[in-house]
């Protein structure tokens, strides 16, 4: 971006919320990526609107970064500007059985949130890392629930900064996909819909999934959680075992010997390393049962 831009950019957004040459290994879950070229945090639903404004007049890319746990980032970095949401975009509130939650906020917050209040039906999400916004665009689901049982209206914003409201028929809500990442649409915030509950129920339920997670997930090392999509039919982690890849590695780049499902870094894995392993595994996977993986994590820069 050129200092011409980047001074515009600065009568949009306090000085201090920009950096310059952000290393994203700070902002995601693998714990792995080089810079973003420029950094934004954004604090404001105008600041938001005028930025994707004047990034699109311009033709400069850009990525909405939400928790960072779906998201590998190439070892070069990112050539363009990355939003990251601030704190006045977490906002959470509840009113009767509905619960509303600005694109910022983490899943788990939101989950913690209805528990606190009484309301079943964000159980499931207590232990998925993402952001709000981020499980809307991804469907985000575990252990049966999934965002499409509860969402009934996301407030979205166009790339060119117009604002709309969809129903939950709108979002198009399918497998670890939604209309929103079809069409490329900004979350700004949800309203789900819950049901009264008992809230010791709710707590035991939520302690029993967190002992589930910590049992059968490798939560002891930067990851993105599950690398690739329940094929129709099938369980990857069960596929990815038969074809005898449990504990595969690429330099510091490992499939779990816990969860064949998900790929971890045992230290010092590079975005390199993880992304030529998940296509190793893809490759292979394919040749012993004839499927092939897609991968839920989002690779974000250049990969061979």
């Amino acid at each position: 971006m050129n200092a011409a831009n980047l001074e515009y950019l600065k009568q949009i957004i306090p000085e201090e919320n920009i950096r310059l040459e952000e290393p994203m290994s700070r902002h995601t879950t693998f714990r792995t990526g080089g810079n973003a070229e420029v950094f934004l945090q954004i604090d404001t639903q105008e600041q938001l609107g005028t930025v994707i404004k004047f990034l699109n007049k311009i033709e400069e890319h850009y990525f909405l970064l939400g928790n960072g746990s779906n998201l590998l980032v190439s070892d070069d970095g990112y050539e363009g500007i990355m939003l990251s949401l601030g704190s006045e975009m977490s906002c959470i509130r509840i009113a009767g059985n509905q619960i509303f939650a600005q694109a910022g906020a983490l899943l788990s917050q939101m989950a913690r949130a209805a528990y606190e209040a009484g309301l079943t039906g964000l159980e499931f999400a207590a232990g998925i890392p993402g952001s709000v916004g981020g499980a809307a665009v991804m469907n985000a689901g575990a252990y049966g629930g999934e965002m499409k049982q509860i969402v009934t209206k996301v407030r979205v914003m166009s790339r060119e900064g117009e604002i709309m409201e969809l129903d939950n028929e709108s979002m198009e809500f399918g497998y670890r996909t939604s209309a929103i990442r079809n069409h490329g649409f900004i979350v700004l915030d949800i309203v789900a819909e819950l049901s009264v509950g008992d809230r010791e129920a709710i707590n035991a339920t939520m302690l029993d999934l967190a002992q589930k997670r910590r049992e059968k997930q490798p939560l002891e090392y930067p990851s993105a959680g599950s690398t690739f999509k329940r094929p129709e039919g099938h369980f990857a982690g069960k596929l990815i075992m038969d074809a005898g890849l449990r504990g595969y590695r690429v330099g510091d780049a490992c499939v779990s010997e816990k969860h064949c499902g998900f790929v971890v870094n045992l230290g010092h894995a590079t975005s390199k390393d993880i992304w030529q392993l998940i296509k190793d595994v893809q490759e292979k996977v394919f040749l012993h049962a004839g499927i092939q993986l897609e991968t839920e994590v989002i690779p974000l820069g250049k990969f061979q």
